[in-house]
């Protein structure tokens, strides 16, 4: 039994009781996240090797792939070795909706997680329960790692659901041994009130949706500055260094990126330590790939490329070289925390949202970068995507601070452009909105309107 089940089966009366005021590493599993890089190295090809038997015995479209090549588990004698097997894709997902990438029986599922699908069959994800019970130790290992610690009150604005955000934080928290409040997303009003009276800690929200926070709180009078507010965990989208100054400066906290995507898990994956220098993935549940888009090759340590995670401890859904479309850089340099696992750099953004405007290759996280903070304009802006003959036109909706007078919307629409065209190398129109015209977001952003035609 480890340490810290057998503390909490010590404490009869007050689970928590023995767990107060101890260091976050005595709850979780310190020696994983320092553990030398040759022991994790087979701890990880062990594991491997079982996810791959997994999901060659019980998923058809798995077998079939590693047949179509000659490939039989018992071939993977090196971690090296998972480079033969092919990718796996969102569409696979789609293509054999609902259960089809299951390895275990719908009925031997305890809960299943889908997508929106508003852009076609949703992606639906199963969970045994020893998924759910690593989930749990995986995401209080990434609270533990932000610098939450037991007996924290966490205010989760996650949206609660299908999607994976709300419910993965909360069990994530509730291990840990916090005090979870499971607000949801939306109603901000009431938000601001909570976070005020409960004394709330840790903030987990998208990170738009923390900003909408802040602003709601001053438009209130409430100032979450001098909160017992210390920590946000914010993710589910990409965000840039300047909303991470922006949200810090208006909460007054340290504002922690967390990793996760439904396919693999949920949040969780990887996270930044409290030093902010890239997310810590975690290697003894994930093996981590970042290739070139176009070759599938891996690119040198530190250079940009796309994220492949493989699982190593998924029952119900092992996935093999899944594309996260996810733009990144990944290096093994040692963290200044200790921490022996890789980190992953800010996600830039995805390559299916990468926008060709006249040539030049943009993400919308780059606009963000050159948006917030920029005298004059609320972090707050939309991008619209147009068809202009045989180009696409971009047209950034940025809304103007309510300190700025309406008389200098021309001169700030002016400089945007100029910081665009001179940071990005795209030539956007910019239109300003007034305060509060543009879309507050009640989980993740909407950032691109796409008006072009269908199938253009």
């Amino acid at each position: 039994m480890s340490a810290h089940l057998q503390d909490r089966n010590a404490s009869k009366g007050n689970p928590r009781a023995r767990l107060l005021g101890k260091p976050a590493h005595f709850f979780f599993e310190r020696e994983a996240e320092t553990m030398p890089r040759e022991k994790l190295e087979r701890l990880q090809l062990q594991r491997l090797r079982t996810t791959v038997r997994n999901a060659y015995d019980n998923v058809p479209l798995h077998r079939e792939r590693m047949h179509a090549i000659g490939f039989d588990p018992k071939d993977l004698r090196r971690l090296e070795d998972l480079r033969a097997l092919p990718f796996t894709l969102k569409t696979d997902l789609r293509d054999t909706y609902p259960f089809g990438m299951f390895a275990r029986p719908r009925e031997h599922l305890v809960r299943l997680h889908a997508s929106s699908g508003t852009t076609g069959k949703p992606t639906v994800v199963g969970y045994t329960s020893r998924d759910l019970d690593i989930w749990a130790d995986l995401m209080a290992r990434s609270m533990a790692c932000a610098g939450a610690r037991p007996g924290d009150v966490v205010h989760n604005a996650y949206g609660y659901g299908l999607f994976t955000g709300g419910l993965g934080a909360h069990y994530g928290a509730e291990r840990l041994g916090a005090t979870v409040v499971p607000v949801s997303g939306g109603a901000t009003e009431r938000q601001v009130v909570l976070l005020r009276d409960f004394g709330a800690r840790v903030l987990c929200a998208t990170p738009s949706y923390a900003l909408n926070i802040a602003e709601v709180a001053e438009s209130e009078g409430v100032d979450l500055k001098g909160s017992a507010l210390e920590i946000g965990l914010f993710g589910a989208e990409p965000w840039s260094e300047a909303m991470r100054r922006e949200i810090e400066a208006r909460l007054g906290l340290k504002a922690i990126d967390v990793y996760g995507l439904s396919e693999i898990m949920g949040p969780g994956v990887a996270v930044e330590c409290e030093a902010q220098d890239g997310l810590h993935g975690w290697e003894d549940h994930f093996l981590f790939e970042a290739l070139d888009t176009a070759t599938g090759q891996p690119v040198p340590d530190g250079e940009p490329g796309e994220l492949v995670i493989t699982t190593l401890t998924k029952e119900a859904l092992p996935m093999l070289r899944y594309r996260t479309r996810d733009i990144t850089r990944v290096t093994r340099e040692p963290c200044s925390c200790g921490r022996s696992h890789l980190r992953i750099k800010r996600v830039t953004g995805r390559n299916d949202d990468m926008l060709i405007i006249r040539g030049v290759n943009m993400f919308p996280s780059q606009v963000e970068a050159v948006l917030v903070g920029l005298e004059g304009l609320a972090p707050h802006y939309q991008l619209v995507v147009e068809r202009e003959g045989s180009m696409d036109r971009l047209t950034v909706e940025a809304e103007a601070a309510p300190s700025a007078d309406a008389r200098e919307y021309p001169a700030i629409a002016a400089r945007v452009a100029h910081q665009i065209k001179s940071m990005i190398g795209v030539t956007a129109a910019v239109k300003m909105r007034k305060p509060g015209e543009v879309p507050r977001s009640q989980g993740k952003a909407v950032r691109v309107r796409d008006l072009r035609p269908k199938g253009s």
